[in-house]
């Protein structure tokens, strides 16, 4: 076993037991506090469908198996796939300044989002499920737009054309949501806290409706990783390795935009967990997305784990929305990373 081989092999142990003590944490603390060993005990006889102990007050059992454990897996899969989607834009698009929302996909899946409340749309076979499938499909079709207004453009999808494109389509849709809220009457209080972000209230459907688009977004991304590698280093220097530049630049694309299409379906817009977090990842782990990619899954599901575990105490028995943490504790630190990369620059 290499050097490089036992470095990830840490990397992702010092990752995993990351996520899983906020995770814990998440379970157990709270409004009502529950101790860990309590929490633990009731997630194993839930799991294999064993009856409680009489020590094991049933109140408990059920706020942890049915509001706080889908709750806080929701943060983690929600922050995880953020940061992901961030991580893979950063890296696609070679400028620190991408995240999610850098290509207008997670404002079209806002505005699919507002759309249903506005109209308080339900299509047949999907019930409940109406909202986030609509969001989804609205992030994908912003991103298959985006795509076909570059190609107009330019026969190449160069990295500047795709970020202005991005900026311009994110506005327009910005303002279409703006329109929306402007012109709704009772869904406003709706519209605008889901807008905010929240993971609250969500259940176990909202998780599993949820997996299968991280599983094949990431499945994406990590089966483009050592083409990100290369890709970083400016698309002459990928073709001359090999790649196919503009047929991996549009899986990854695809990738990102499905994990936050999804991200944004179930949670509302969170901002700043896809901008911070892959870069102090980068900070801590190195830049080869071989290692960054499965670093950001950990790092951001934990981050957004105790940032909802912030929102749901701070003004307890009240809650913050969830966008509101991330934006106070991501614009500083932003800023902090920004001003470090330019005296590293101006040495």
């Amino acid at each position: 076993m290499n050097s490089q081989t036992s470095k990830a092999i840490l990397c992702y142990l010092i990752g995993a037991v990351f996520l899983f003590v906020c995770i814990s944490i998440g379970i157990s603390a709270g409004s009502l506090s529950i101790p860990f060993l309590t929490s633990a005990e009731v997630l194993w006889r839930s799991l294999w469908n064993l009856d409680m102990p009489v020590t094991i007050n049933e109140t408990h059992a059920t706020i942890i198996w049915n509001i706080r454990l889908p709750r806080v897996l929701l943060a983690a899969l929600v922050g995880s796939s953020l940061a992901l989607a961030g991580a893979a834009f950063q890296g696609l698009l070679k400028n620190p300044l991408a995240d999610p929302y850098t290509l207008g996909v997670s404002s079209g899946a806002a505005l699919g989002a507002v759309f249903v409340l506005f109209l308080g749309l339900s299509i047949p076979l999907l019930g409940s499920f109406t909202l986030p499938v609509v969001s989804i499909l609205t992030g994908f079709l912003t991103l298959f737009f985006l795509l076909g207004f570059v190609r107009f453009i330019e026969k190449s999808l160069t990295t500047e054309t795709i970020i202005l494109a991005g900026i311009i389509v994110s506005s327009f849709l910005g303002s279409l949501i703006s329109l929306l809220i402007a012109l709704t009457e009772d869904e406003l209080r709706q519209i605008i806290s889901w807008l905010m972000g929240s993971v609250a209230m969500r259940g176990w459907d909202y998780i599993w409706l949820n997996v299968p688009f991280f599983v094949l977004g990431a499945g994406l991304l990590f089966a483009n990783r050592k083409e990100l590698n290369a890709l970083v280093f400016g698309e002459e220097t990928a073709k001359t390795l090999g790649v196919d530049t503009d047929k991996r630049r549009m899986t990854i694309l695809a990738g990102a935009s499905l994990l936050t299409g999804a991200a944004v379906s179930v949670s509302g817009t969170i901002g700043f967990v896809g901008l911070v977090i892959p870069h102090l990842v980068r900070l801590l782990f190195g830049p080869d997305h071989r290692l960054l990619l499965p670093m950001s899954i950990f790092t951001g599901g934990g981050f957004l784990v105790l940032t909802d575990l912030a929102a749901r105490t701070i003004i307890s028995p009240k809650e913050l929305p969830i966008g509101v943490i991330t934006a106070i504790i991501g614009a500083p630190i932003f800023g902090i990373l920004l001003f470090q990369q330019r005296l590293k620059r101006m040495k």
